[in-house]
């Protein structure tokens, strides 16, 4: 059986698995259908950052960046909403300036995608070091316009994209299976997913089968920040505010997801849908830790533990991998 498939099966089971612990620790709290709601809107973001994160690391990369751009985003988002529309306008007028205010912030998530696409692709900069400046480039500038202050105080409009439903499910939900839908399709069924995995797996054989590599990584930072800034819409509405240091915790969740996904740290591996199934399999047992009162930086600390450990395993089975190739 092919790794791939293997891999989604024994995520599928360890997901029934979790889903079951969960449910004889905490019983009909944990099944009661306000707690899964509850878990459908605080997934996607989270969920939504993964992905941005996880199609740098196909490539042998990573984007330490992603929150930062997602904060600077959403500052700006919130600047224009706050200084055009008036917190109870509905009318068209005011949605309009609210589309307006997303895709500024959009852009600005591009514009440091394209940066960071831009160290790492033609300066040949470590994608780390890159990201990590840009990171602290794009944080300072964050605090310099805010201060360290929170805007908040947005139109219904903006609101409804964090807190909303359509047809009983949460709006996020919806932006975050669209998000899955189009990274899949990309990565999948395009030149352009194809190449990001060869350049992962081999970027000399690569650049010989005539791909351009530096165009490939400036394409994949660039969706990468855009991700980034689709985060940062769920993120601000939901919350009402934003602020220069929102969802720094995120950075290491991330990471975790795409590794325990089955994201390759060396490049060229893994699959969206893997990475949702460790979306769910986290979420869960962060629900579960939460209704048990487990303290929330014990929580974190046990994110830490998790990501060594699933590392380590990585690397025994690929050496375990080897050792059968070379036998």
């Amino acid at each position: 059986m092919e790794r791939k498939y293997t891999e989604f099966l024994v995520l599928s089971a360890i997901l029934m698995g979790v889903i079951g612990l969960m449910w004889l620790l905490n019983g009909s709290d944990f099944m009661h259908l306000g707690n899964f709601q509850s878990m459908a809107f605080q997934l996607p973001e989270l969920g939504i950052l993964s992905m941005a994160m996880m199609i740098t690391m196909l490539t042998a990369g990573i984007n330490l960046s992603i929150i930062a751009s997602a904060n600077l985003s959403g500052i700006v988002m919130a600047i224009i909403l706050t200084q055009t529309v008036p917190p109870e306008s509905t009318g068209p007028g005011g949605i309009g300036l609210v589309v307006l205010a997303i895709l500024v912030g959009l852009f600005i998530s591009a514009l440091i995608g394209l940066l960071n696409g831009f160290l790492v692709a033609y300066l040949e900069i470590s994608p780390i070091l890159a990201t990590l400046g840009t990171m602290i480039l794009v944080s300072g500038v964050a605090l310099a316009i805010t201060k360290g202050y929170v805007i908040s105080g947005f139109p219904p409009a903006m609101l409804a994209i964090g807190n909303g439903s359509i047809l009983g499910l949460p709006a996020p939900i919806l932006i975050f299976a669209a998000g899955v839908a189009i990274l899949s399709t990309i990565l999948q069924h395009t030149p352009l997913g194809a190449r990001i995995y060869l350049l992962g797996s081999n970027p000399t054989a690569c650049f010989y089968s005539g791909v351009n590599n530096p165009h490939v990584l400036m394409r994949t930072y660039l969706i990468s920040g855009l991700y980034s800034g689709v985060a940062a819409v769920v993120m601000i509405s939901r919350f009402n505010s934003a602020k220069a240091d929102y969802g720094e915790s995120y950075l290491l969740l991330t990471v975790l997801v795409s590794v325990l996904g089955g994201v390759s740290a060396a490049g060229g591996f893994g699959r969206v849908s893997g990475l949702v199934l460790a979306l769910f399999i986290l979420q869960i047992i962060s629900s579960g830790l939460n209704l048990m009162g487990v303290n929330t930086f014990l929580t974190v600390a046990l994110w830490g533990t998790v990501l060594i450990l699933v590392m380590v395993i990585q690397f025994v089975i690929d050496r375990l991998q080897e050792k059968r190739r070379s036998v």
